[in-house]
């Protein structure tokens, strides 16, 4: 790690992962939210099972990963650099990873890309926040 995690900014944290519940609105909203429910097998209009488990889910895995990434970000690191880092862990580590379970659980390219800009965008609002606000 290259910030002990006792040094992190807790406020930042904070903010880039509210800042996933912002894109997750715009982006399986109005962006996606036909053609990912299409590719997913969902009703897109059916209620949600469970709601307050998934975004209490949502929430836990959002503060861990990033609160993963700050500790994980060099401790001179700016809003560019931070760019930089959360684009290579979006695409090749998250996205890389779904496409190997996409792949066999037989799901749609469109589901994967959909999926996958979502988390890559994720993760390169991680680094911005994170690497601007110091």
């Amino acid at each position: 790690m290259n910030v002990p995690i006792d040094q992190v900014n807790w406020l930042a944290i904070a903010a880039a992962a509210a800042s996933s519940f912002v894109l997750g609105g715009l982006w399986y909203g109005p962006l996606f939210k036909r053609a990912w429910c299409r590719e997913a097998g969902i009703d897109p209009d059916a209620k949600p099972a469970h709601a307050g488990r998934v975004f209490a889910t949502a929430i836990v895995c959002a503060l861990l990963s990033a609160t993963i990434f700050a500790a994980l970000m060099p401790p001179q690191a700016s809003a560019v650099d931070g760019f930089g880092v959360g684009f290579v862990v979006g695409l090749f580590f998250v996205s890389m990873s779904f496409g190997i379970n996409y792949a066999f659980a037989g799901r749609s390219l469109k589901l994967w890309m959909i999926d996958s800009g979502y988390h890559i965008l994720q993760f390169v609002l991680y680094g911005v926040i994170l690497g601007a606000w110091k």
